[in-house]
């Protein structure tokens, strides 16, 4: 069956897309500049680097951008009718939500004398604001039109900017590799879309909500390309090159017992012992998402215990706590988007509190105390004045310190996300049709060997769940 293209999606997409660039254009033109000398970064955490170097930035840089191009739209070609999808709309609002982002945090950040001060750390920075709207999109992914994704992240980036301001401003939040800005974050704002979003039609299993062998090993090569280039994303942000040598090694250990861990347990879990893909997938990343919030910070010993955990979190929430998490308050996570970031982000917060709490004095009292007073930051810390003074600062002070970023991001982003949903269900936007979720042909000029092979699979789908019924 041939398909027909949306009037009011031909009109909407286009449109929107050229009324976007246009202004962002006149943006660039008007405000934006190249900027010379050392700035410092949006993202003032005490791990931040205490000089930006081309050559520093560059490779870093190179590897951020292979995640989020490669890695993440691979990863999102798991379903067999949707793999185009999943590819070219990550694509596509990566490509939007960084130049929004960069806009937001120009001004925001980089403003001064009537322009935005450009340099090549900014755009790197920007690309971590667009790894959120990234990851949240995967909750809703395959029930949204690209207009509801570029709305959703055209509404989620400056709510991004805020909350981290907020959490490092107030709280001077040590998290080195986004675990509560990034995958808490975005975690909780796109299961708030995806709640609003709800749809009673897929409390059982759509039809085209499958997967083939194809699909998987694309989003199988996604994951490895993720788990390869994780370490830069958690260690590109440390002030020193110790903490930078210690992120990247901690991280790779996260990784590496995480994927023990996730073939274990993944084959304990199967009454035939075989391996799920789901779970290597997601599961095998869980220890970079849990280990980024303290990934400079913490022993080796420490890294091997929070991947093995972060990765049994994961598995055990695709077995448990996503079927009732969508049958009690109906919360549909498309990609499980809880599962290796919510459940994994929430360990690593909490073993940052453990770590600051049982660290020696000389690195999480005194030292600490230093750093956010330090005259290289610019600022004195209002969290001193939340949670004490100049002369009684402590461990203890900066463990609130972390819970408070926590809460803060929770509440942030799941009410936000439940504001963009509310918005996204207006009838103004384009809403695709049931019967084409999850489907490529809508959006997309397929091949026809594709589209022959994508009825011959629905049809043989279709003949399978007929004859489970009968039996």
């Amino acid at each position: 069956m041939s398909i027909v293209f949306s009037p009011s999606l031909r009109c909407q997409l286009p449109v929107l897309l050229a009324l976007l660039q246009g202004i962002f254009v006149a943006i660039f033109i008007m405000f934006v500049t190249y900027e010379d000398h050392s700035i410092r970064s949006p993202f003032h955490n005490l791990t931040e680097e205490k000089e930006d170097h081309l050559t520093a930035i560059f490779p870093s840089f190179k590897d951020v951008h292979l995640m989020l191009f490669v890695g993440l739209g691979l990863m999102l070609s798991f379903l067999k009718l949707y793999s185009f999808g999943g590819i070219a709309f990550n694509f596509l609002i990566a490509n939007f939500a960084i130049q929004w982002s960069l806009i937001v945090q120009g001004f925001f950040y980089h403003y001064k004398e009537g322009k935005i001060s450009l340099r090549l750390e900014n755009v790197l920075d920007a690309e971590f604001a667009a790894v959120t709207a990234l990851i949240s999109a995967g909750a809703v992914m395959g029930r949204t039109s690209p207009v509801q994704l570029l709305l959703f992240s055209a509404l989620e980036i400056p709510l991004f900017v805020v909350n981290d301001w907020l959490v490092n401003k107030y709280f001077h939040v040590i998290d080195i590799g986004g675990t509560i800005a990034i995958h808490i974050f975005s975690c909780y704002f796109g299961l708030g879309v995806a709640q609003i979003l709800y749809q009673p039609e897929l409390r059982k299993t759509h039809p085209k909500e499958a997967t083939n062998s194809n699909s998987d090993f694309l989003s199988f090569l996604g994951t490895i390309f993720l788990w390869i280039f994780w370490p830069t994303f958690n260690s590109v942000l440390a002030k020193t090159e110790a903490a930078r040598l210690h992120a990247i090694i901690n991280t790779f250990f996260a990784l590496s017992s995480g994927t023990i861990t996730t073939f274990a347990l993944s084959s304990l879990i199967d009454r035939r012992g075989r391996i799920s893909l789901v779970y290597l997938q997601n599961a095998s990343l869980a220890g970079g998402v849990a280990i980024g919030i303290i990934a400079d910070l913490i022993s080796p010993g420490g890294a091997f215990a929070v991947g093995c955990l972060a990765a049994l979190s994961c598995i055990l929430g695709y077995q448990y706590l996503s079927p009732f998490l969508a049958r009690k308050i109906k919360m549909q996570d498309q990609c499980g988007i809880h599962n290796l970031h919510g459940i994994p982000g929430i360990i690593g917060t909490l073993s940052s509190i453990v770590v600051i709490l049982i660290g020696p004095t000389n690195t999480y009292s005194t030292s600490l105390h230093e750093m956010l007073n330090d005259s290289n930051l610019g600022i004195q810390s209002p969290v001193l004045e939340v949670f004490g003074n100049q002369n009684t600062w402590t461990a203890k002070d900066q463990a609130l310190g972390q819970a408070a970023a926590f809460g803060v991001t929770f509440g942030v982003s799941l009410l936000g996300g439940y504001i963009t949903g509310l918005l996204l269900r207006l009838p103004c936007f384009v809403h695709p049709s049931k019967d084409y979720f999850f489907d490529d042909q809508l959006y997309f000029q397929i091949p026809e060997d594709n589209k022959n092979k994508s009825t011959t699979n629905e049809k043989l789908h279709q003949h399978l769940l007929t004859s489970l019924k009968h039996i």
